[in-house]
């Protein structure tokens, strides 16, 4: 008499997966402010055909109103004109500085978390270890400034400065996310089917350590946009007059009291920028969480 077994394999069953999340509303808001900060930037014309540099003495310190909807600098200069016109400078900066960061990051997070037990990876490590070591003790734009000490001012050292001063951040999580890849099943099977150690690092390490760089990216944007209007605020970015945001805040600081305007939308535009690339990149780290 045969037996049969009672545990049969199940048939028809459907995998389950857990649901992305949704869209909040504070996403969508970030992503199409961002997203008319990035057409303020390709083509402000679109948005403000004016010359931002275009001087018009009789209409300096013009308050708010339908013919200047962000009221006039001290040379008559639209606000609305020269803030869209220095979306474009200011966004340059900020992404410029975050590649500027984001690579160098992965550069010695790389060195650091690749070299595994053997000398030449420990001497590696500890060296790159020390020397992030070194920069974190200094705040990020106080090095910034000692970079721009050595460099002098202007808008190229200002993006590298502050592309120097994001780089330990990066560097520091993209050598624990190597480290974990490294260690796992997969890298470790490679190694022993005798594949070569950049074979490894290219196929199984790199794509699979480096997916938090781009939310950390999106998640800097907003930093580095700050710190480079801070540098030009301290007058170590763009050259006056230049429409970008932290020389008009520098300019406007000497007629808080009298125009407002001149300080407070630039202001607006800095934070709006940042807050939106901020939101938004929390907004992908949700979502790349949430997916199984």
């Amino acid at each position: 008499m045969s037996v049969v077994s009672s545990t049969r394999p199940a048939r028809g069953r459907l995998r389950t997966r857990s649901p992305r999340p949704r869209l909040r509303v504070p996403e969508v808001v970030a992503a199409v402010a961002l997203a008319l900060v990035v057409v303020a930037a390709i083509a402000p014309g679109l948005l403000a055909p004016a010359d931002p540099l275009a001087v018009s003495p009789t209409d300096a310190f013009t308050a708010p109103s339908l013919a200047h909807p962000l009221g006039t600098d001290e040379s008559g200069r639209g606000i609305w004109t020269r803030i869209v016109h220095g979306a474009g400078a200011s966004l340059a900066i900020g992404a410029a500085a975050t590649v500027i960061g984001t690579g160098l990051g992965v550069l010695l997070g790389v060195a650091a978390g690749f070299g595994g037990g053997r000398l030449p990876g420990r001497v590696a490590d500890v060296a790159v270890s020390r020397l992030l070591e070194v920069m974190f003790a200094l705040p990020g734009l106080l090095l910034a400034l000692v970079v721009i000490a050595f460099t002098g001012p202007g808008a190229l050292p200002a993006t590298v400065a502050v592309g120097l001063a994001t780089a330990p951040g990066y560097a520091r999580i993209v050598r624990s996310q190597v480290v974990r890849v490294r260690r796992s099943a997969m890298v470790e099977a490679a190694v022993v089917l005798g594949r070569r150690p950049a074979t490894v690092l290219w196929r199984h390490v790199l794509p699979n350590a480096l997916a938090p760089v781009v939310v950390l990216a999106t998640l800097g944007l907003g930093q580095a946009v700050v710190w480079a209007s801070s540098l030009s605020y301290l007058g170590l970015g763009a050259p006056p007059p230049a429409p970008e945001w932290g020389a008009m805040l520098s300019a406007g600081r000497l007629y808080v009291t009298s125009a407002w305007w001149m300080t407070v939308f630039p202001g607006l535009a800095v934070v709006l920028t940042a807050a939106s690339a901020t939101v938004l990149g929390r907004g992908l780290a949700r979502r790349g969480g949430g997916a199984s």
